[in-house]
């Protein structure tokens, strides 16, 4: 077994695992997805920097070629039935296993908008059906098509319906058109493997695999807040991972039994993160990421999280940019070495260049 070096403070070796310290990066896209296996992408753009952020020189483009090209990585509802970007090997059984907790808690919203059973059933139906003739489609045409059930189309049951035949395995979100994101029937983006889909069991006891070897050391509470999965389900694979020799825990914390050694070189990793980076949101709790004194800065309330500036691992700033992403702005908490405000600066003019493009 290996073990991160004892030195090491336990952000950097997060953020060796998270592609993010250390000098760490993946040759592609599908690459980082398959590391980290999960990227935030409730919004689109901030996905695509948080892939960016994992990648050696991955450009606009080359992200969006796995996406629509290759269709390596999918972005749909997965964790906490919200919408991540994962590789598209795992869309089946990682939606399996996580949706119908996720559509057992969305129930009472389905009610409060006057959404039946039987008109969920059919509406399932009818977005198959108009994909499968019709698709891609965006949201707002399908709507449209929805309304041939006497669902209003300016109201959230539109979105409501679109996610649960999305939560149910039919439909993913497909290539971006004219800016706006469309949605294809799942089938037909991604061809079904011969291959068993793992059971319950051994289903959460894979996810928390996943989780770990991108995210440990972490807790079992930590992989819970993540994943969404019922804590007594999560526990009884965690402990079923111990006994196999899988994980080792250590205290309330676990990791892989086969960990990578540690970097030893003394150069600075600076990396801007997007808004909602997993990196701040794989974990319980928030104190080994950003310093108690600064999280309001990165935390400001209302569900908002910002795009922070990491340094080896540490949250040492925010940042922010104009209109059409012509400048990046960088917020520091404290002024920094010579050394590492060049790095920032290069990662800063990074981002500017990968959200515009040459050409």
């Amino acid at each position: 077994m290996t073990r991160p070096a004892e030195h090491e403070p336990l952000h950097r070796t997060r953020a060796r695992a998270q592609l993010l310290a250390g000098g760490r990066r993946a040759d592609t896209a599908a690459d980082v997805v398959r590391r980290v296996f999960a990227i935030q992408a409730q919004d689109a753009t901030a996905a695509a920097l948080g892939v960016r952020a994992r990648g050696r020189d991955l450009g606009a483009q080359a992200i969006r070629a796995a996406y629509e090209g290759d269709r390596s990585i999918v972005r749909n509802w997965f964790m906490r039935g919200t919408l991540h970007t994962i590789p598209a090997e795992d869309v089946r059984w990682v939606t399996r296993l996580l949706a119908p907790r996720v559509i057992g808690a969305t129930r009472h919203r389905y009610r409060d908008l006057g959404l039946t059973d039987e008109l969920i059933d059919r509406a399932d139906n009818l977005v198959e059906e108009v994909l499968g003739a019709q698709g891609p489609l965006t949201r707002h045409e399908l709507a449209e098509r929805l309304t041939a059930l006497g669902v209003d189309p300016t109201g959230q049951a539109p979105f409501h319906l679109i996610r649960h035949a999305a939560l149910v395995g039919r439909v993913c979100h497909g290539p971006v058109r004219a800016g706006e994101q469309t949605y294809v029937l799942l089938d037909d983006w991604v061809p079904r493997s011969d291959e068993p889909m793992p059971t319950d069991d051994a289903a959460v006891a894979e996810l928390a695999r996943r989780y770990l070897a991108a995210y440990a050391p972490a807790t079992l509470d930590d992989f819970v807040c993540w994943s969404g999965v019922a804590v007594t389900v999560a526990r009884r694979a965690w402990q079923g991972l111990a006994r196999s020799g899988a994980i080792v825990v250590d205290g309330d914390s676990a990791l892989l039994a086969r960990q990578e050694p540690a970097d030893e070189s003394a150069t600075p990793d600076v990396r801007l993160l997007p808004a909602y980076d997993n990196y701040l949101t794989g974990y319980r709790t928030r104190r080994e990421s950003v310093d108690a004194a600064h999280e309001a800065r990165v935390w400001p309330g209302g569900g908002v999280i910002r795009a922070t500036v990491l340094v080896d691992g540490r949250v040492a700033g925010t940042w922010s940019r104009g209109s059409g992403g012509r400048a990046v702005t960088v917020d520091l908490f404290e002024p920094l070495s010579e050394q590492v405000q060049a790095e920032v600066d290069r990662e800063a003019a990074a981002v500017t260049g990968f959200l515009r493009p040459a050409g």
